[in-house]
């Protein structure tokens, strides 16, 4: 047309194309991997959207309305995903001319998957549907005469169709369409999904006897239907006089030697072929007898039924004859030959006994088998007691006699309700004991009711196995009865019902009723309506239950016997809501600030709150007045409460009560009791403070008090602080009671302390005394006696020492003590002495361990150096320092 103008400019292999339909396609001739297209340079690649697709079945670049930001160098990348190998096109260059204007125009679908698409069951199909338009073209599918499949998936921008796991059903028409602005444009295609042939009955080896027929039968499915072909050790098989194949069907008349060989059957469609192979052998043989067979001894008893087995191995199938003895066997209605040869003798006598044969024979040759019939009289049983009744705890002995055949042996077996009773695994209870060769006990020792049932004696000889049973009842308490079902609650009552357990041979006599909740010591016995529960009964009434409060129950039968298991719990319920009905205990007065009325008591266990929104009334009101206060305490776990007026004097009488409420309502009050209000702080401070130096750490305070009416003291507290340090931050001793005096101690030597004392209680403190003044002693020497020499006469030491002169900080010298003590003690004995020496009488013989150290009013000073002295009679030594004298004492 006049009016449209190249669009732009294509250069392909140095040849320029000029697009009016504003598209633009490129041609990629590698065999189909996987296809990309690289824009420019490498990473860049093509992003497909709603203008451009690649084609993943040509490898072809497609862009439907071609933009400036297109113009640039393509190369296609091809890619094998299994070797991972990669090739690269030459880059073509793509241009545009800007010297015309393009129009719209309706789609055209440039890019649609065949007429036809094959598909096998199972796998994934994607079916491909692009347009070129402007404006650019929408993509849409749909299955025609049917519903797209729920699987399948829409992918670049709906231009690929995919269907994963294709089956059967989703075989049919499908439409792709494209649409915009100026039109549409349709294509369709037949999506046909086949499947590969597959067995549903194969073939199995055979053998068969010469002459027989063969009916062999292979069937498949697959689409399109399979078709059936026959082979013979590998070459086609033909149908002949005696060989007929329909259907997948093989038939032979008659078999001989010529037919024996490997068949395959083969089972095919366009898409594939199977195959199912068997063997046939045909038997030909002269006849022969398993070992088993061969000879044998067969011992019966008279009356019975017996089969005697002739069953030779043979092809064809032999003709069977019997003898007894010399003579042919001949049948009669009690002596019969079976089809398949043996021989069967009804209700068997002592005329039956003797030797037997049996002959087969068939073209092949012939074999024979002997068998030995014994005749016995039958063996009999005799089980006692026949019916027993016994209590848990009791024990029985079962007695079984067998009267058989005095040639045969007898084996006695015992069983509990058709089960062998194993000796080994039944906790000592049962014991098989072997009374003659005839006869066996069984010992049964302290019933349990799982012993109750059905006890077999089975008598086994060679020629006949009898049985007899006799039947055991355990009377025991009754088992646990049936679940328990709450049929109605109310606040304070449940009613319950239950089916009855086993009575275990004992009828119930009464029934008792438990609950437990989480304020009970494990299962309780309720009380009930009636009181008594009795046997026949399967349901009653719990009452006297606490209101709100959570129970499970469970119900026990008792029988004369005893008293069973419970049952199951039943579930877990809640009572309704009262109002409360149990007042608050031990109501009473406590310790407070003056001014304050403090009423103590016990809370009321959630057990007894009898509903939500529990909380407390505490009701008081002065000695000889009419009206009462009353104040609300809305936690349930309260347990005092505090009024305060200022009016009040300390010590004034109250009548107290305290009660209860929850949302239901008002429940009582306590018992009334007198409490009286707070009593007042100390007003008076103690007098005749004094405050005395013991030592260098501790000084003695002690005073006295006024008794006052008012504000009797709890104790008294010291103050006590440093003469420059503020009062705020003295250190602090309480006392208890009545006590006048403290020690204090851990306080620093020679140095000046403010001390005062003040009374307290429960109100508070009182004033404090005037303050007294005292100063700690100096420190103790710190240099310890010197040159310390000693002689030993027998147990007799006589120490000596120079004298320890204080420093001007430390304290006088006052004396001297001399510690000793027996080496391995830890209590020294002392003497005290004013002297620089001191005689020590050392008792007992051993080693002892000495010290010394000085005496001052601030405490003791440094201990000398231990001087360790031998303890026995004969001889004197004497230590000076570090050179050591031992003068030898003549006797």
């Amino acid at each position: 047309s006049s009016q449209r103008t190249c669009l732009g400019l294509v250069s392909i292999n140095n040849m320029e194309y000029c697009f009016h339909n504003s598209f633009l396609l490129f041609f990629c001739f590698l065999l189909e991997i996987i296809y990309s297209w690289v824009f420019n340079e490498f990473p860049s690649f093509v992003a497909e959207d709603s203008r451009r697709f690649i084609s993943q079945e040509t490898g072809n670049l497609y862009i439907s309305k071609v933009q400036t930001s297109d113009v640039g160098s393509y190369i296609c990348l091809v890619k094998n995903t299994v070797t991972n190998a990669r090739v690269l096109s030459p880059p073509t260059p793509l241009t545009l001319r800007n010297d015309g204007v393009m129009g719209e125009y309706e789609p055209k679908i440039e890019v649609h998957f065949p007429y036809t698409v094959t598909a096998a069951k199972g796998t994934t199909v994607k079916m491909e549907c692009f347009a070129l338009g402007n404006p650019v073209p929408t993509i849409s599918w749909r299955k025609v005469n049917g519903h797209n499949p729920s699987k399948a998936r829409l992918r670049k921008s709906q231009a690929v169709l995919e269907i994963p796991n294709v089956q059967l059903e989703d075989a049919g028409m499908y439409e792709c369409k494209a649409e915009n602005s100026r039109g549409r444009n349709v294509f369709r295609g037949q999506l046909q999904v086949y499947t590969y042939p597959h067995w549903v009955e194969k073939l199995n080896d055979t053998q068969l006897d010469s002459g027989d027929p063969l009916r062999w039968e292979c069937k498949a499915t697959g689409k399109p239907r399979p078709t059936y072909r026959w082979l013979k050790n590998g070459v086609p098989l033909w149908p002949q006089s005696r060989i007929e194949m329909v259907n997948g069907i093989l038939l032979i008349n008659s078999v001989n030697v010529s037919d024996t060989g490997m068949y395959q059957c083969l089972a095919e469609n366009k898409y594939g072929t199977i195959y199912a192979s068997a063997e046939l052998k045909i038997l030909a043989s002269a006849p022969t007898f398993p070992l088993n067979q061969m000879r044998k001894t067969i011992i019966i008893t008279k009356g019975q039924e017996v089969v005697i087995e002739c069953k030779p191995q043979a092809s064809p199938k032999p003709t069977i004859t019997w003898k007894k003895g010399d003579k042919a066997l001949r049948e009669s209605k009690r002596i019969t030959i079976l089809p398949h040869g043996s021989l069967r003798i009804l209700n068997a006598s002592k005329s039956d006994e003797g030797r037997y044969l049996c002959q087969g024979v068939n073209v092949f040759g012939s074999a024979e088998i002997i068998a030995s019939v014994s005749v016995k009289e039958p063996t009999r049983i005799e089980l006692t007691p026949k019916k027993i009744e016994l209590t848990v705890g009791e024990s029985i002995v079962l007695s079984c006699k067998a009267l058989h055949d005095s040639t045969l042996d007898v084996t006695f077996y015992w069983t509990l309700n058709g089960q062998p009773i194993d000796f080994d695994k039944e906790g000592g209870h049962f014991e098989s004991i072997k009374a003659q060769a005839s006869s066996a006990d069984l010992m049964i020792r302290n019933i349990l009711l799982m012993h109750a049932g059905r006890y077999g004696c089975r008598v086994q000889t060679a020629a006949d196995t009898v049985s007899d049973e006799t039947e055991l009842l355990v009377r025991g308490p009754p088992g646990p009865p049936g679940v328990v079902i709450v049929e109605e609650i109310t606040d304070t009552t449940a009613t319950l019902s239950w089916s009855p357990g086993a009575d275990n041979h004992s009828p119930i006599s009464l029934y008792n009723l438990q609950a437990r909740s989480p304020f009970s010591l494990g299962w309780q016995t309720v009380k009930t309506v009636p009181d008594v529960i009795s046997g026949d009964m399967e349901s009653a009434m719990a009452v006297e239950l606490n209101p709100w409060v959570e129970y499970e129950f469970r119900v026990v039968a008792t029988n004369k016997i005893g008293t069973g298991d419970p049952s199951a719990p039943s579930r877990l319920i809640r009572t309704n809501e009262a109002v409360p009905k149990t007042p608050p205990a031990n109501v009473s007065g406590r310790s407070g600030r003056r001014h304050e009325l403090v009423i103590a008591w016990e809370p009321v266990s959630e057990e007894f709150q009898n509903g939500e929104g529990f909380g407390y009334i505490v009701a008081f009101r002065p000695n000889g007045t009419r009206g009462w206060k009353e104040k609300m305490v809305t936690s349930s776990d309260a347990s005092k409460f505090i009024y305060r007026d200022e009016s009040v004097p300390p010590l004034t009488p109250f009548e107290v009560k305290v009660g209860v409420y929850n949302n239901k309502g008002d429940g009582p009050f306590s018992p009334m009791v007198v409490i009286c209000s707070a009593e007042g702080e100390p007003t008076a401070a103690p007098i005749d403070v004094k405050a005395t130096s013991l030592s260098v750490s501790e000084i003695l305070v002690a005073w006295k008090h006024i008794k006052e009416s008012l504000g009797r003291p709890q104790g008294f507290e010291v103050g006590y602080w440093k003469d420059m340090e503020q009062e705020e931050a003295a250190g602090k001793v309480k006392t208890e009671g009545n006590e006048s005096s403290v020690l204090l101690t851990g306080l620093e030597g020679n140095t000046l302390y403010h001390l005062t004392v003040r009374a307290y209680n429960a109100a508070g403190y009182g004033p404090p005394s005037t303050a007294v003044r005292v100063t700690t002693k100096k420190s103790p020497p710190s240099q310890a006696p010197s040159n310390i020499m000693w002689i030993q006469d027998g147990s007799q030491v006589s120490l000596g020492w120079e004298p320890v002169r204080p420093l001007a900080n430390e304290s006088d010298v006052m004396g001297y003590k001399v510690l000793f003590r027996q080496e391995g003690q830890s209590n020294s004995q002392v003497i005290e002495t004013q002297k620089t020496s001191a005689v020590v009488l050392l008792p007992d013989v051993g080693v002892y361990i000495i010290e010394v150290c000085a005496v001052s009013e601030g405490g003791d000073g440094t201990t000398s150096p231990q001087i360790r002295v031998p303890s026995f009679a004969g001889k004197a030594t004497l230590i000076c320092g570090r050179v050591a004298i031992t003068v030898m004492r003549k006797n």
